[in-house]
């Protein structure tokens, strides 16, 4: 884990330990996405978060290490294979869901006598695992399980003595609520209560073993990380915790922390993207945030990224992107501000200010139109290599007709095949006429920042190779 994220506790344990990481869950809240990439795989900062829990379990004194698994087990077998750990780490597909408990007893063989180490695999966390077995080893409980106070999930009982009361408090419950964090030591006294391939949970296990008299204790951290990355908006939260403090050093020369960054939500543009503004004292960051990304074909993100990159590194005008994380689909870009063209122009009925203002766009548009060419990869243009005349056809004359005609003016009794015909004409004309450079593609008002030290473009991601007078045409 990134130091920025909380304390580490480095100190090693003087006795080993194995571990068992809950892997076999189903991601149902982050579909459609987990119908690709099984969730234990999802990648922060370009790390599948199994990596980065093996990693430290490694780190703290694990000697085997085991992970079920159901949904999509073939990924997750592969990608273990790959990675040479340094300890043996054990894969077992359940065909029928065992549940937290059955999972527990599914691996006695490999946990062995001693007490194990039991985290969930969608925990992104620096709570210290040397100190959690430490405490349990000097304790000795049958089971030690982190907890923290967490108001949204707050809802084990837990004394002052930190024993654990319930697990299913009631209204009336006096104890002090609190949240388990998915990490967890367990002696392997919970054996007795585990039937050999019967599905159970372990909480209503540990409810068992409270009932008979064992010590089910509870450890309570404060001043850490954790995230659970089940949701698509706590594993962007992840993504930009562990990259957004260092990006805030690099290119602003801001130090701070991610509890120190505020995330502000923006209005859109009309896509599927997010746009957000990351705030640390007087600097920002924009980000923008175009979905986990799962498939093998060139994206809207690879676009923005490639496109953005290239556009910058030729002098136009346009925001440095300082960084990405592919997975994820996020992008840190400069922060330009809030003035659009469109509203900088809605402000003023002068002629000569708007006059000086096309100008200056329409300089710096000649500008990335010819520099923009040079050196720009057709491969990076999501929606086809270049414009010409079946795009023409498709993404301009047939979405003009479904999105104005059909859906926005409601217009009946369309006469399609004598449109496609008009089309198809004015299709030939741009292909044999135009003169093709790098063409924005999307060159309007609302894509135009207005900034004390100029006028930016900004959403250049469907940018390719195609007749520059297009975008003149798109901006007047």
């Amino acid at each position: 884990m990134p130091a920025q994220l909380g304390p580490v506790v480095t100190k090693m344990p003087n006795y080993p330990f194995n571990a068992l990481i809950l892997a076999a869950g189903l991601g149902t809240r982050l579909r459609p996405h987990t119908c690709y990439v099984p969730k234990p795989l999802f990648a922060v900062a370009g790390r599948p978060i199994l990596d980065i829990i093996i990693c430290r379990l490694i780190d703290a004194g694990a000697g085997r290490i085991a992970v079920n698994l159901h949904h999509l087990p073939e990924q997750i077998t592969e990608f273990i294979k790959s990675q040479n750990y340094p300890v043996p780490v054990i894969v077992r597909y359940e065909p029928q869901l065992l549940g937290t408990g059955g999972a527990i007893g599914n691996f006695a063989d490999v946990l062995g006598r001693g007490p194990f180490v039991v985290i969930n695999s969608d925990i992104l966390t620096d709570i210290s695992i040397p100190a959690l077995v430490q405490q349990h080893r000097s304790h000795k409980p049958a089971a030690t399980l982190v907890m923290h106070d967490c108001p949204a999930f707050n809802k084990v009982a837990v004394s002052p003595d930190k024993d654990i009361i319930n697990f299913d408090p009631g209204p009336g419950e006096k104890e002090r609520l609190m949240a388990f964090t998915g990490l967890q030591v367990i002696d392997p006294a919970i054996y007795d209560y585990i039937e050999p391939g019967k599905p159970v949970s372990s909480i209503d296990v540990f409810s068992a073993m409270i009932a008979d008299g064992h010590k089910i204790k509870a450890m309570e951290v404060r001043g850490h990380y954790w995230n659970d990355l089940g949701t698509p908006e706590s594993f962007r939260k992840g993504v930009i915790d562990t990259l957004a403090p260092e990006i805030f050093k690099q290119h602003l020369g801001q130090k701070t922390t991610f509890d120190k960054i505020q995330c502000q939500p923006l209005a859109g543009d009309g896509s599927d993207r997010k746009w957000l503004r990351l705030i640390s004292g007087d600097k920002s960051i924009i980000v923008a945030d175009h979905g986990v990304q799962t498939q093998n074909e060139v994206t809207e993100f690879d676009s923005f990224v490639s496109i953005g990159n290239h556009l910058f590194a030729k002098g136009a005008s346009v925001p440095e992107i300082y960084d990405h994380d592919k997975f994820s689909g996020l992008a840190f870009a400069a922060d330009l501000g809030d003035t659009l063209l469109q509203a900088a122009l809605s402000k003023t009925a002068d002629a000569d200010i708007i006059f000086t203002y096309y100008t200056q766009i329409i300089k710096s548009l000649i500008f990335m139109h010819n520099l923009g060419k040079e050196g720009f990869d057709p491969a990076w243009a999501y929606q086809g290599p270049v414009y010409d005349r079946q795009m023409i056809l498709e993404k301009e004359g047939l979405y003009f007709i479904n999105a104005f005609l059909v859906n926005y003016l409601e217009m009946k009794n369309i006469d399609k095949d004598g449109l496609v015909f008009e089309f198809s004409a004015m299709a030939d004309v741009t292909a044999a006429c135009g003169h093709y450079g790098f063409m924005h593609r999307d060159l309007q008002s609302r894509n135009i920042m207005v900034t004390d030290k100029g006028f930016f473009f900004i959403d250049f991601q469907a940018g390719r190779i195609g007749p520059i007078q297009y975008d003149l045409a798109s901006l007047i």
